[in-house]
């Protein structure tokens, strides 16, 4: 997000949380037969749960013998992520409004070699959410990965915005990726275990300026997602729950939003490509994992946001007002995507600066024992780095 951050993905390392199985506890006292028995059945249910859950540590399928949906699937890292998923052999099930755009991409699939089928939904509804497991079951037999990406985007201060949009875009972002998440939930238990991928931010833990709703949607994503998760394994299910936090993206994201500002919108650097996110998510298909940040840029912010929330504060209200913004005045408000769909195919926007195709933070991150804890040194020499650079900043 912000542009000296970038240098984090040379020297950033994960904190990653791990789960260890609790010790059996077992009654050696010979005068209380009826008690142990009881305790050694309790203990070995929740062993079969243990091993259920730990069934999700790296044992999902291959992602060429998967079926996958993917909501917001005809723009941005949602379609990129489609057509990777299917050139490595997954069958897909895209979800978004546009009929016209589905047909397109699916035909598009099938000329590659690839299988695909669509639904016709808007993901705040559930009635069509369900319809897309119907379409799931009745195409391909079920589902084992369901990733949650469509996305709905305002640009304006809270006050200049019609809380009637923030309802809207929350109907998407938030109730979208909640109906979505319930029926693969159900339908994954049924089905003995799968994975699902939410898209969230680096707004899910860092309130951005001139997108405060977009940030409060993806902050109750994380929590929502973070809770299913939870819940989930308490219950022994085998099923994954990964939260992926993407940094900016170089997508159609500005064009597409709804846009309450007098200039054009734009996003900050570092920004990388769409293809970086559509990776790690089609990684977590096949390795589960609980969150991933794309991009160093997102995980420095949250990091900086973390420890140093008041600093972080005054650099985003010194940078973020004009670094979201360009010098061209904003187009036709009716132009966005909130109010109805694209209707095109687009996965990549047009920026000025620099995109990166790939992070090497995040590959790093997504490979459990590769010198995390030794990076985490080089991390912290990024963070002086950075703040040395917006020092000399300030004094010029």
């Amino acid at each position: 997000m912000i542009p000296f951050i970038t240098a984090l993905d040379r020297s950033a390392a994960r904190e990653e949380t791990e789960r260890v199985a609790g010790d059996d506890r077992r009654d050696r006292d010979d005068d209380q037969h009826a008690r142990t028995d009881d305790r050694r059945a309790e203990d070995g249910d929740r062993a079969e749960r243990t091993d259920r859950s730990a069934a999700t540590e790296g044992t999902l399928k291959p992602l060429e013998t998967q079926v996958v949906v993917v909501t917001g699937a005809t723009s941005g890292i949602g379609l990129t992520t489609a057509r990777m998923a299917a050139d490595r052999g997954a069958r897909v099930v895209l979800v978004a409004r546009s009929e016209d755009a589905l047909r397109e991409l699916t035909e598009e699939i099938r000329r590659g070699g690839g299988e695909a089928t669509y639904a016709v939904a808007d993901v705040g509804d559930r009635d069509d959410v369900r319809e897309v497991v119907g379409v799931a079951q009745e195409t391909f037999g079920g589902v084992d990965t369901w990733i949650n990406v469509a996305g709905a985007f305002i640009y304006g201060k809270l006050e200049d915005v019609p809380v009637e949009d923030m309802r809207e875009q929350f109907d998407t972002n938030v109730w979208g990726l909640l109906y979505g998440s319930l029926e693969a939930a159900d339908h994954l238990r049924e089905r003995g275990g799968g994975a699902i991928i939410n898209v969230g931010s680096a707004a899910s833990d860092r309130a951005l300026p001139l997108q405060g709703s977009y940030s409060a949607s993806k902050h109750a994503v994380k929590g929502f997602t973070d809770a299913l998760r939870m819940e989930l394994e308490a219950e022994g299910e085998p099923i994954s729950v990964t939260l992926v936090k993407p940094g900016a993206v170089a997508t159609p994201y500005p064009e597409h939003a709804k846009n309450y500002m007098d200039r054009e919108a734009t996003l900050p650097p570092p920004l990388y490509a769409p293809e970086t996110v559509a990776r790690a998510i089609l990684h977590a298909a096949e390795h589960p994992q609980r969150d991933v940040y794309v991009g160093a840029g997102g995980k420095g912010l949250s990091a900086l946001g973390t420890y140093a929330s008041r600093l972080t504060d005054r650099i985003m209200e010194a940078t973020f007002f004009d670094g979201q913004q360009t010098e061209s005045p904003a187009g036709p408000l009716e132009e966005n995507s909130l109010d109805g769909p694209a209707g095109e195919l687009e996965a990549d926007g047009e920026f000025d600066s620099y995109v990166a195709r790939n992070s090497l933070y995040t590959r790093l991150t997504q490979n459990r024992g590769k010198a995390r804890f030794a990076l985490l040194g080089l991390l912290l020499v990024g963070v002086g780095y950075a703040l040395a650079r917006l020092a000399g900043r300030g004094d010029g």
